[in-house]
């Protein structure tokens, strides 16, 4: 994606029930309500799924995840995540 291309004239990456795995560290910055600003929210390699789809500054998705572990629902924008493949 170029710079002056917006992510949001493309669909978006993941899907809602999508299984994805977090590629970086989660930490609150503020933004999460019950739990101190530093406080750790997901860890790299946490397993979570996709609850819903919202976008940020109308340029970019921000993707609602599940870590069933935590129970925490995290906004994570698409780098921060990785698909994971479900074996059937």
């Amino acid at each position: 994606m170029q710079r002056d291309e917006l992510e949001l004239d493309l669909p978006p990456v993941f899907e809602i029930g999508q299984k994805v795995r977090l590629r970086k560290l989660i930490k609150n910055d503020g933004t999460f309500p019950g739990q101190e600003i530093g406080a750790v929210l997901a860890k790299k390699g946490d397993i979570g799924y996709i609850s819903s789809i919202g976008t940020f500054l109308q340029s970019s998705y921000i993707y609602a995840v599940h870590f069933l572990e935590t129970g925490f629902i995290v906004g994570c924008r698409k780098k921060e995540l990785e698909a994971v493949e479900e074996t059937k």
